[in-house]
């Protein structure tokens, strides 16, 4: 399952990555916002973002103006590796390399085909592991223990 979230600027866009979720036969969970009302970005960004923490939901898509407010939310909670992407080159990266377990979009960033193609790609992309597995190893300890140890 996914969580979704977004402020009132990215209501539109969630929408968008509704409907191909939808086309992809993929459960989601929507944890608002759910009007255009003004809102603020923190309240849903960190409410998908445990979700993904406590594994009621395996991944989880975020969506403000830009990504950025939204992301800085979720990656307060701990265990999340939240990625800004706008660009699909990122989004399979961010998988590959650091096992990224959500994703930020910025609805006045990307249109509508972009988004898509950077979800889809997200999506679709595993981790690599490997060598990248000691990295995401360390992202843990740092968030844990504020340092690695070789300062």
């Amino acid at each position: 399952m996914i969580a979704l979230a977004s402020d009132h600027v990215g209501l539109t866009l969630k929408k968008t990555i509704m409907e191909l979720l939808e086309e992809k036969g993929l459960t989601y969970r929507d944890f608002g916002t759910y009007s255009q009302e003004r809102c603020d970005y923190p309240v849903y960004g960190s409410a998908a973002a445990k979700a993904v923490a406590e594994g009621t939901c395996e991944r989880g898509i975020v969506i403000c103006g830009t990504g950025v407010g939204i992301s800085l939310s979720a990656n307060k909670i701990h265990g999340i590796r939240c990625v800004v992407c706008s660009e699909p080159y990122s989004a399979k990266l961010s998988r590959l390399h650091n096992n990224t377990n959500m994703l930020a979009l910025g609805s006045r960033v990307a249109g509508e085909d972009l988004a898509r193609m950077i979800v889809e790609t997200w999506l679709e992309t595993p981790f690599e592991g490997g060598r990248h597995q000691r990295r995401v190893e360390q992202l843990a300890i740092l968030e844990e223990k504020q340092t690695l140890g070789e300062e």
